[in-house]
């Protein structure tokens, strides 16, 4: 089973992206400016725990 990263928007907190886990020897959460269909926007998105 392949593990996912879920990504949130940080305005609406919407959960629209997910990602493949990939190096899980990385610090700290991964933020990435990604458009949000709820907020219409390009917003920052960072992992959830």
């Amino acid at each position: 089973m392949v593990k996912k990263i879920i990504i949130c928007c940080e305005n609406c907190g919407s959960r629209n992206y997910t990602l493949p886990a990939g190096n899980q020897g990385r610090d700290g959460r991964i933020v990435i400016k990604k458009f949000c269909s709820h907020c219409n926007a390009h917003t920052l998105h960072k992992q959830t725990i």
